[in-house]
């Protein structure tokens, strides 16, 4: 029986009076490649950012290793260094090189050693084919080595699971591929994933577990040949319509 990592239970979130999130349940299981589809403004993201605490949710529990991370006593930087996040905007350190960015947190919150963190770094950068741009700045970088450097950063922290709010969407085309194959990758590797995206064929081909969401609820969810091969709501049909083959 797969290992149970998170549960978020009845999830809500308001902003004001608008209901962004509406009582979202689902579960991850290690080795979980979880993607969660939808259209602009349905609210992947902000239930991202809500699994990773950088907005708290209004109502409902997210349960990592079966403790409510959303109770008193919890350090969001120490559950963050487990359920470590990649942005769409990559979020570098813009006065840091490549190889200070991928070391401060794991000196900061691991309490690494310089020589530990450096050793930690450097692997992660050569997974993401990153290693020779050590010394640059992210100024230097194209927006698909930014992005490289974005993952080998929060892999640097060895999370049990990694975030990812739409980590292409900010890319020129041809820098997708790129940053695809590094998550293609990892999930072949087997790290815990859940990835909010509009790359459909990433979802289909990739993921384990789809998650179709609308007006901030989950409308249906499930593998990804029950999704994409026989969707049984009118709303992802409608949704799915413009990328299912034939």
């Amino acid at each position: 029986m797969s290992e149970t990592i998170l549960e978020i239970k009845h999830l809500s979130k308001n902003f004001g009076n608008h209901e962004v999130l509406k009582d979202i349940d689902f579960t991850v299981n290690k080795g979980d490649v979880t993607t969660v589809i939808g259209a602009s403004g349905s609210g992947k993201s902000t239930l991202l950012r809500c699994i990773n605490l950088l907005e708290i949710p209004t109502s409902g529990s997210i349960i990592f290793h079966g403790q409510d991370v959303t109770g008193r006593g919890i350090k969001p930087s120490v559950y963050r260094s487990k359920v470590g996040m990649v942005f769409q905007s990559f979020n570098l350190f813009s006065n840091m090189t490549v190889l200070k960015n991928c070391m401060i947190g794991q000196i900061k919150v691991l309490k690494r050693s310089p020589a530990d963190a450096h050793r930690n770094a450097m692997k992660y950068l050569d997974k993401v084919g990153m290693s020779e741009y050590i010394k640059a700045l992210p100024r230097q970088l194209s927006g698909g080595q930014k992005q490289r450097v974005a993952i080998a950063r929060a892999l640097a922290m060895e999370p049990e699971v990694l975030l990812f709010d739409e980590p292409t969407s900010a890319l020129d085309p041809e820098m997708v591929g790129e940053v695809l194959d590094v998550m293609d990758k990892l999930a072949h590797e087997g790290t815990t994933m859940i990835v909010v995206t509009h790359e459909m064929a990433f979802a289909r081909d990739v993921s384990n577990h789809v998650v179709y969401m609308n007006s901030g609820v989950i409308c249906e969810h499930g593998t990804p040949g029950e999704i994409f091969g026989h969707p049984q709501k009118k709303e992802t049909q409608d949704f799915l319509s413009r990328f299912r083959k034939g």
